[in-house]
Parts: C-alpha cells; sequence; structure tokens
C-alpha cells in the first residue's frame, strides 16, 4: 500500500526541493518513491478564463493559484493512480506549462506528460495551499475561494502524513520572491520586476492569514509535523530532513 505525504509551505519556500530530495534519499534506501505538485493540476487556460468569468471583479479567482483553480477531481484520479500502480505499471502524471500564453500558464498536451512506473512506496505531494481548508468566515473576496476549498478534502483524505514548512514572517515570503526573480534575471531568464513580483506574492498574503492558523489547528491527518524555516530556508530543527525520513513506513 502506498504510503502518502503532503507538504505544505509558502511559495519559493522550497517545498519541491525538499520532495525531490526525500525522493532520492528513499530510493537510495530501496524505496520506491514518486512526488507530484498540485500546480501541474491548475485548471487549463481556458478552463480559468471561465472560471473568472464567473466571478468577475475577484483578483483571487482571475489568474491560477488559489484555491478553485484546480482541477480537483484530475488531482484526486492522478494521486489515485500513482497509489495503484502494480509492478511495471506505468500511468502518465499532468504537467502544467506555467510560460504559456504569456505568463499565464496552461496544461501541457498529454504527449508532455510525465510517464511514472510502479509501484510506489511513497507518494509526496506537495503544494502551497495543501491541507486548507473553509473557515467559517472570510473576507467578501475570499468567499468563494473559502467555498472552493470544501472540494479539496478529496485530496487531504488520502495523506498519511502531513509537513507544514513554517515561516515566522510573511515579508519573508515576499522577499524570497523578488529575490528568487532578480536571479532569474541575472542568469538571463525572462523574469519579473521587483515590482511585479511583489505585487504577485503579496496577492497571496490573504490566504496565508487567513487558512493558516485553521490548518494548525486542525490538520489534514493525525501524523502532522512542523518544521520552521530559517531566512535561507534551511529546515530547523536540524534534524528535521532525517525526521520526515524516517516517518515513512519501512517496506519489505
Amino acid at each position: 500500500m502506498t504510503w502518502i505525504l503532503g507538504i505544505q509551505g509558502p511559495q519559493g519556500c522550497g517545498k519541491s526541493t525538499l520532495a525531490s530530495a526525500l525522493v532520492e534519499e528513499w530510493g537510495r534506501a530501496g524505496v520506491r518513491a514518486s512526488a507530484v505538485s498540485i500546480d501541474d493540476f491548475y485548471l487549463t487556460h481556458a478552463e480559468q478564463e471561465a472560471l473568472a468569468s464567473h466571478h468577475p471583479g475577484n483578483p483571487y479567482l482571475l489568474y491560477r493559484g488559489y484555491p478553485g483553480t484546480h482541477d480537483v477531481a484530475l488531482g484526486r484520479r492522478t494521486i489515485d493512480a500513482l497509489a495503484s500502480l502494480g509492478i511495471a505499471e506505468s500511468t502518465d502524471v499532468p504537467v502544467y506549462d506555467k510560460s504559456a500564453h504569456r505568463g499565464r500558464g496552461d496544461r501541457a498536451p498529454a504527449s508532455a506528460w510525465r510517464g511514472v512506473t510502479g509501484p510506489v512506496d511513497v507518494l509526496v505531494v506537495e503544494g502551497w495551499m495543501l491541507g486548507f481548508t473553509p473557515v467559517d468566515a472570510s473576507a467578501e473576496a475570499l468567499s468563494a475561494p473559502n467555498e472552493y476549498l470544501e472540494a479539496y478534502r478529496a485530496w487531504h483524505e488520502r495523506l498519511d502524513a502531513f509537513v507544514h514548512m513554517h515561516v515566522d514572517s510573511l515579508d519573508t515570503v515576499v522577499r524570497w520572491r523578488v529575490d528568487s526573480e532578480r536571479a532569474r534575471r541575472e542568469r538571463g531568464e525572462p523574469a519579473l520586476s521587483d515590482e511585479d513580483a511583489r505585487d504577485y506574492i503579496e496577492r497571496f498574503m490573504p490566504a496565508y492569514r487567513l487558512w493558516i492558523p485553521q490548518l494548525r489547528a486542525h490538520p489534514p491527518c493525525r501524523e502532522f509535523t512542523v518544521v520552521e524555516l530559517a531566512e535561507d530556508r534551511s529546515l530547523r530543527p536540524r534534524d528535521a530532513f532525517q525526521r520526515i525520513l524516517r516517518s515513512a513506513p519501512r517496506q519489505g
């Protein structure tokens, strides 16, 4: 049976890096592991435009990112397909192209999806809003995303363990994004200006303030671990990575 680990943390904190490192280390130990990002479950460009039209004037549903902008059913099917793979069986994992439509993004064609061959002993699912659930009250503009969160329980109920990557100040999250875009510009890659990067990431600050307390008070599963993030994105305590590695059940 596949053991499924969820990882949540703010944008730019290193979720994908952590997931990749875990998969690599488990592989060295003979554990067959794979990872998926909820980013790859975003709606198609056409579906996102339709969603925005359905909520005119709502800044949180205009573009991808917030609850409601994912194909939850696609995510559920993908997680289930990966968890049920037998020996030598394979499935394709969706890929989202964030560069499409001038950065607005679109789901890549099926021919570009990533193939995974089973069995999968451990599956890591990571995302900035994974584990968020509806709260009793929210600001008017956030009421629709808050309602959309109910459907995401279909993902949460499949999780066996959960890691919440906590940062003390949301200002740090903004700084990480600005620094990341600067680094891309220095490498000669397309990137946002400091102003645009700050404007983009600050759009998510209300979400953290609204749903993180709920996540910590009511985790999506019993095995819930909080790791602290230092300014340099390193994990605290120092043995946090090893603790997460050891949390997976032994195989064989």
